[in-house]
């Protein structure tokens, strides 16, 4: 026999897959099995341990479950066909997210998207085996579902396509109630689309977790977008719920996405986490970055007085120190949302400045618009102010510089900004862009902003500082008294802008 193929690679199929959408991504086999590794390896040598995935689309974690309970089990149960037959029927269940990927989990599970049929490494007397798939329908009020918040005009419908009501979480599945799992483990869908303006959408995948947590199993592992960790649209009370959790017990944190899912792109990261319902205490943080991990600390998951998870274990000490001068917080000089009632999209922006016109700032242009449209941010107008964009970057806040605009007297802006101010005079303005534009305020800016949104709230860890003086890094470092390594972590941590001396732009 020809020798050739025993040292040519063969690829798994699932590494090769094509993602279904930034929202729906296959996981890859070795992100399973360290998911896998974190649990209690005991369970898999147990004939009674049941496993159920929520959300399976590859089947890949229940055929990664399989492959350790086959050797797990061999000596209790010596005879393979028999030993399949029991793991397959009676240990491993899953839910498909679409009918499309319950064929496929089924195939990759039973090697056969039919296990009724001979092809099946064991045979089911149903078409679906363990690996169910329901259509199940939207619960619409006021054109919402209730539910998940789907946009009732973008997903009522027709019966051949795809709704994306998810089982797991839109109805009750007896089978499952009935049953005592273990442990439930997958990658949930992240989000859905709200039917809003520029593609803006809801997220899913924290109600896959609270589901999976009033199934009460000894374990829950799931893989999850990090953007929960800073709470946010639709995240705030899992958030919440999710720090004050004591069955915490691991979180191993990914700062850039595609070190779990190549090519894909995921604001803010991902992580992977494991709950024990009966093991509670402090939390083991990984955080890994470039391929590797690249600090674990044992630690709350919220600290003292912060409503957010801090991700990076060595930001701790520096926050406590800076912390520790009781200062008050540059949130406080941060506007909210809309700070002079215009939306992003108001139109009525002329060229030219005439009577009664204020000079605004709106989304790439500048121009000037009737006093008479302006009803808010009184404390703003008639003083000097930076406009800062709400939006900041592309969502890596290690990277994202600020680039504020000074704003003079008698100027406005549209939501594009927000506005930081005010200021009795331009010096001032200039002294505050000063310290925007040292990698220590950055750092703490980082500590909150994890997505492209900045509004007041991810500022609230940056103390406020006396714009009287310009400030540098090298002063603030003397003035908190941090440590080599620390200000060497702060200066690994933020990537310097390529052109600070452009950063501030003064129309």
């Amino acid at each position: 026999m020809n020798n050739t193929y025993s040292t040519e690679y063969n690829p798994d199929v699932l590494t090769c897959l094509a993602n279904l959408s930034s929202d729906e991504v296959f996981t890859p086999p070795h992100i399973v099995n360290q998911m896998l590794d974190m649990l209690p390896q005991e369970l898999f040598k147990d004939k009674n341990t049941k496993f159920l995935d929520p959300a399976t689309k590859s089947g890949v974690f229940l055929r990664e479950i399989a492959k350790r309970l086959l050797d797990g089990l061999k000596d209790e149960i010596p005879d393979l066909q028999q030993r399949i037959d029991h793991i397959f029927q009676r240990q491993l269940y899953g839910i498909a997210v679409t009918e499309m990927t319950s064929l496929l989990s089924r195939r990759s599970v039973y090697c056969s998207k039919y296990p009724n049929s001979k092809y099946s490494i064991t045979n089911f007397r149903n078409v679906e085996g363990n690996i169910i798939y329901r259509r199940v329908l939207h619960s619409w009020k006021n054109d919402r579902c209730i539910v998940c918040g789907a946009n009732k005009n973008e997903y009522d419908r027709p019966l051949h396509l795809e709704n994306y009501a998810y089982e797991y979480i839109h109805s009750e599945i007896k089978e499952l109630n009935n049953m005592k799992f273990d442990v439930i483990i997958g990658n949930p869908p992240y989000q859905l689309s709200d039917g809003g303006a520029q593609a803006s959408a809801i997220p899913l995948y924290h109600k896959f977790v609270q589901q999976s947590k009033k199934l009460r199993p000894r374990y829950i592992s799931m893989i999850i977008p990090s953007r929960w960790f800073a709470g946010g649209k639709g995240l705030d009370d899992f958030r919440k719920e999710m720090l004050n959790d004591t069955s915490l017990r691991k979180i191993h944190d990914f700062l850039d996405a595609s070190d779990c899912f190549p090519n894909v792109e995921i604001k803010g990261g991902v992580c992977y986490f494991l709950w024990d319902r009966d093991n509670k205490g402090l939390c083991e943080i990984s955080t890994h970055k470039g391929g590797s991990i690249t600090s674990i600390s044992t630690r709350p998951l919220l600290e003292n007085g912060a409503d957010v998870f801090i991700r990076y274990n060595e930001a701790i000490p520096i926050l406590n120190k800076i912390r520790s001068f009781k200062e008050k917080s540059y949130s406080t000089i941060v506007s909210s949302r809309k700070p002079f009632g215009l939306t992003t999209n108001f139109k009525d922006i002329r060229e030219n400045k005439f009577e009664n016109s204020y000079k605004i700032y709106a989304n790439q242009k500048v121009g000037f618009v009737d006093r008479k449209y302006i009803f808010k941010g009184n404390e703003f107008l008639n003083k000097w102010k930076l406009f800062v964009p709400k939006a900041i970057g592309s969502g890596d806040s290690e990277k994202d510089w600020i680039k504020p605009i000074i704003g003079e007297p008698l100027s406005v802006c549209t939501e594009t900004y927000i506005v930081h101010g005010p200021f009795d005079d331009k010096q001032l303005a200039e002294n505050a862009i000063s310290y925007i534009q040292t990698k220590f305020f950055h750092f703490l800016l980082t500590l909150k902003k994890i997505t492209q949104d900045a509004t007041s709230k991810v500022y609230e860890f940056i103390p406020l500082q006396d714009f009287r003086e310009p400030w540098n890094d090298t002063k603030l470092f003397l003035k908190y008294k941090l440590t080599q390594e620390e200000i060497n972590f702060i200066n690994n941590l933020v990537v310097p802008s390529s052109s600070l001396s452009n950063d501030c732009e003064d129309e």
